[in-house]
C-alpha cells in the first residue's frame, strides 16, 4: 500500500558530460527563482505533487554530482510515514529532474545491493541459488499474504535450485496496528530455528483475517502451544519485546532503500513493487538468468 506518492518531473533536453564535480554555488544562482534555494525547491515540489500541509518537507544541501548538476536529498514525513528521495538540479537552478543514474562499470542495482542483506534473515531455497528475492513484508497486509502464499507454494516446485527467498519485516505501523508486534513475535520464533519461523509465517498469514489488535496476544499463545517449540520462552520473548531492536533495524533498512509499500521485493537487486503474480515473477527470473549469461 502506498504511503506517499512518487514524485514525477519533466525532463529538460540537457546533456551533462562526465567531469570533475563542480563546487556548490556561492549564492542562490542567477536573478530570479532558483531550485538551489531550499524554499523555492520545496514550493515547486509541493505544487507538482500537491502535498497537503500535514506533509513535512525537509530539503538537504545541494551536493555536486557531475559537472553542471547538483544532487539534493528530499525527506518527507507525515505522521509515522517517511520517504526519502533524490532530485537533481542544474547549476543555474532552473531545471529539476529525478531519474535513475547508472555507472556502466557497476551492476545497475549496485546502490540498493549495498544496503540489502541476507545475513541473520529467515530464508528458504538454496543459499547458493543464482537468484535471491529479498521480500519486505507485513503480517497484517492482505497483499503480502497472497504474495507469501504463492512464493511458499510455487517457488520450491517451479524455481527449484534457482531461487532463494529471504523474508524481511517491514510493518506499516501507521495503518496496521498489530503488524509490528507480529513482526517481533516472528523474530522470537526465529530464535528457536528457521523451521519455527516459517511455521509461524504460514500460520499467521493463514489466520490473518481472524487476528486483530485485541486478540493478537491470545492468537500468538495459541500458535505457540500448538507447535513443537518452547512456548514459555516464546511468550516471554514477545512479552518483553526482546526482538524489537532487530525489527527496527529491518525497518530502518527498508526506509533507507525508500521502501514505502508492502510487499516490495528485490530480485538480485531489481526492485519489484506490489504483489507480482507468480506467472510473471517466474518469467522475470528466467529472463534474468538468461541475460546474466552475457552481462558482465
Amino acid at each position: 500500500m502506498r504511503i506517499l506518492a512518487a514524485v514525477a518531473f519533466a525532463l529538460a533536453s540537457c546533456a551533462f558530460a562526465q567531469a570533475p564535480a563542480a563546487k556548490p554555488p556561492a549564492a542562490a544562482g542567477p536573478a530570479g527563482k532558483s531550485a538551489l534555494t531550499k524554499a523555492t525547491l520545496e514550493r515547486y515540489l509541493r505544487k507538482v505533487e500537491l502535498w497537503p500541509p500535514q506533509v513535512s518537507v525537509s530539503i538537504g544541501d545541494p551536493k555536486p554530482f557531475i559537472r553542471g548538476l547538483f544532487e539534493v536529498k528530499v525527506h518527507l514525513s507525515a505522521g509515522a510515514a517517511t520517504k526519502d528521495f533524490l532530485v537533481y538540479v542544474s547549476a543555474d537552478g532552473k531545471t529539476i529532474f529525478r531519474g535513475a543514474v547508472y555507472n556502466v562499470d557497476q551492476n545497475p542495482f549496485q546502490a540498493d545491493l549495498r544496503e540489502l542483506t541476507t545475513e541473520h534473515q529467515p530464508s528458504f531455497g538454496p543459499a547458493n541459488a543464482p537468484m535471491t528475492l529479498i521480500l519486505f513484508s507485513d503480517f497484517e497486509c492482505p497483499v503480502c499474504r497472497e504474495e507469501s502464499k504463492q512464493l511458499r507454494e510455487k517457488a520450491p516446485a517451479e524455481a527449484g535450485n534457482e531461487l532463494r527467498v529471504v523474508y524481511t519485516d517491514f510493518p506499516l505501523e501507521s495503518i496496521h496496528p498489530w503488524a509490528k508486534t507480529a513482526a517481533i513475535a516472528g523474530r522470537c520464533a526465529y530464535r528457536q530455528g528457521a523451521a519455527a519461523f516459517w511455521d509461524y509465517h504460514d500460520w499467521m498469514y493463514e489466520h490473518q483475517a481472524d487476528i486483530n489488535a485485541n486478540n493478537l496476544r491470545a492468537k500468538l499463545g495459541e500458535w505457540a502451544r500448538l507447535k513443537k517449540i518452547d512456548a514459555a520462552q516464546f511468550e516471554k520473548c514477545v512479552e518483553t519485546r526482546a526482538t524489537e531492536g532487530e525489527v527496527d533495524v529491518e525497518i530502518a533498512r527498508g526506509k533507507k532503500l525508500q521502501v514505502d509499500s508492502t510487499p516490495t521485493s528485490f530480485l538480485n537487486g531489481r526492485r519489484l513493487v506490489g504483489g507480482v503474480p507468480w506467472q510473471n515473477l517466474i518469467q522475470i527470473i528466467r529472463l534474468e538468468l538468461e541475460i546474466d549469461k552475457t552481462f558482465k
